[in-house]
């Protein structure tokens, strides 16, 4: 079992990394120069809520990047608003502006595409192992 394991953790950092990838490509189509594929993810994880900045941490994957650096230069670029959680001082509440909003609406078709190409592939690969793994009696 631990072998299955260890063989999917690559695939799955590959299949994060082309979803970063895909993320700057459109980026770089909508011509939106002043932010970046986590910061643009950033953006689509907040959605329409309201949230903390330790809320957001735990809603999205972003590897190897500061997420603290990220929400400063969303906010200097005018696409998170952020302020202090009126019920306890200590957290900073962060939402989407119009701004946001609009990086928001234009990932959802293309992520929409991105899974519908790659996640397919993927589950019917892991669902072929496991199949073939308790065929041949294995834990």
């Amino acid at each position: 079992m631990t072998e299955e394991y260890l063989a999917i953790i690559p695939l799955i950092e590959r299949l994060h990394r082309h979803f970063l990838n895909v993320v700057k490509l459109e980026l770089e189509c909508s011509d939106i120069r002043d932010t970046n594929n986590v910061q643009a993810i950033m953006l689509f994880n907040l959605g329409d809520a309201e949230m903390t900045v330790g809320e957001l941490t735990l809603r999205g994957c972003y590897l190897g990047s500061n997420v603290s650096y990220n929400l400063k230069k969303l906010v200097e670029g005018g696409y998170i608003h952020h302020a202090r959680s009126e019920a306890d001082r200590r957290s900073v509440l962060v939402r989407l502006t119009t701004k946001g909003e609009l990086v928001r609406d234009m990932l959802r078709p293309m992520l929409k595409v991105w899974l519908d190409d790659n996640l397919p592939p993927l589950v019917e690969r892991l669902v072929r192992n496991e199949i073939e793994r308790v065929a041949r009696g294995r834990p």
